[in-house]
């Protein structure tokens, strides 16, 4: 493991001879700092369904479920492999609140069918209120579907991490790294995405940037930009169906695999 403390290694050492309880505590202590982390980072996308301390009690299962699992002698960094089980661990537990719309695959498929056809009208990005009259909601209406489908990605996204991540990721490093068709079809989603990216809103475009490529916490994001926990979570899933909408035909790229 990389970047490990002598503290870290101690422990791991102990319990990996031992299986101590006493032990997985120390571990726990020594790693919560993660669940806070990935809690934060996952909040963005549930905006006020769900209470941040909720998230934080259900990344503990995550955590201790890594602990367990983790085998040190791979070589794998933990924080890089906890940090999945403690999102897995969130997703499902949210998941089982059963607070979602079993409908919103087909209102995602509605919402970006009407981006689309908006932005082809009028040449350029559409504004909330001329979406949402064009699907026949008022703007709370629409603000509110925005908020869920965005969940409903964010839970797509798990299952295809989980069920690919242990089984693919050498097979992606083998082929596809070393592969110029997928390397020139990678590069050429790289464009696009910046340039779909650059036509998002300011407020839209910020939020992307602070949290996709400097990683930083719902809370930090709001801070910086001075606007509340929910509106920020509001830019964000305005700013991922926007994106999708103009991905969506290059769909069979992004997700051949998934």
């Amino acid at each position: 493991m990389s970047n490990i403390t002598s503290k870290q290694a101690t422990l791991w050492k102990q319990y990996s001879e031992t299986r101590n309880n006493a032990i997985k505590e120390k571990l726990i202590l020594e790693y919560s700092p993660l669940i806070k982390y990935v809690a934060g980072r996952l909040s963005i996308y549930f905006g006020n369904n769900v209470e941040y301390e909720d998230l934080l009690s259900y990344g503990v299962f995550g955590l201790i479920d890594a602990i367990e699992k983790f085998d040190i002698s791979k070589g794998v960094k933990f924080e890089t492999y906890a940090s999945l089980r403690i999102r897995g661990s969130i997703i499902d537990s949210v998941r089982k609140l059963d607070w979602v719309p079993r409908t919103l695959r087909q209102k995602s498929k509605e919402i970006e069918k009407a981006y689309l056809e908006l932005e082809a009208k009028l040449g350029r990005s559409p504004l909330d209120s001329e979406v949402a009259d064009k699907l026949g909601m008022d703007i709370n209406s629409f603000h509110k579907v925005v908020n869920e489908v965005n969940l409903s990605h964010l839970i797509s996204l798990d299952e295809f991490l989980e069920q690919n991540y242990e089984t693919h990721v050498d097979a992606f490093h083998d082929s596809h790294l070393g592969n110029p068709t997928n390397y020139a079809e990678v590069n050429e989603i790289k464009n696009l995405l910046a340039d779909a990216i650059d036509k998002l809103s300011e407020k839209e475009k910020t939020v992307v940037t602070l949290y996709y490529f400097e990683e930083l916490t719902l809370k930090e994001i709001s801070a910086i930009m001075q606007v509340s926990e929910s509106r920020v979570s509001q830019l964000h899933s305005k700013a991922v169906t926007r994106l999708r909408s103009k991905l969506k035909k290059h769909k069979s790229i992004l997700y051949e695999d998934g």
